[in-house]
């Protein structure tokens, strides 16, 4: 099918790809492009975003606040939204690794904002670089993990990011840079990522 309508589950090269149990875990089930996909979840991600910055917790550096944080972003529109993804992906630890490494991932950033050892914007873009590496969930890892990130930044006196100033779902030039500055972060350069969360 032409223009902007593609199959429900015709992914961009770089995006996590659905499997069939996943496909499944689908509550909207008058969507079948991924075009409708994309709408349900952005409804959904404006609502758990409001939410997001409504909500007074102490300490937003915690997996149960994690797992809140994207059932709130995806609950309408996934079955498992703020369960922990069970299968193997390209991208990520082992599932059965995923509680361990976000404590420690939480356990540095805690550290980090308690002895000063990066500026605010460095701490919460290295959290979310950590985050995403996890991969903890089976979709929705960069606008939960990029969410996260402003949150741990506006806690420390910032404004929140900007990201490229752009929808990072869409297949472009602000996605290519997105990728391509995590990408660096992997291999331990983090200035392209925090030049691309302020720009």
């Amino acid at each position: 099918m032409g223009g902007s309508l593609n199959d429900l589950f015709d992914e961009p090269a770089d995006a996590t790809p659905l499997g069939p149990e996943e496909r499944e875990g689908l509550l909207q089930t008058w969507i079948t492009y991924r075009q409708e996909l994309n709408e349900a979840e952005q409804a959904n991600i404006t609502a758990g975003t409001v939410w997001a910055w409504r909500v007074r917790r102490r300490d937003l550096l915690a997996e149960k606040f994690l797992r809140q944080l994207h059932k709130r972003l995806f609950g309408e529109v996934w079955v498992r939204a703020g369960e922990f993804r069970r299968a193997e992906r390209y991208i990520g630890i082992e599932p059965v690794q995923i509680p361990v490494e976000l404590g420690a991932a939480f356990d540095d950033a805690r550290y980090w904002i308690e002895h000063e050892t990066f500026p605010p914007d460095e701490i919460a873009v290295r959290l979310h670089h950590r985050l995403v590496a996890i991969h903890p969930f089976p979709n929705g890892n960069g606008r939960t993990t990029r969410l996260m990130g402003d949150l741990v930044v506006v806690r420390l006196g910032r404004e929140p990011f900007t990201w490229g100033r752009n929808n990072l779902t869409d297949v472009g030039e602000t996605r290519t840079r997105y990728i391509a500055a995590l990408r660096a972060a992997d291999n331990y350069d983090i200035g392209p990522l925090l030049e691309f969360a302020r720009s």
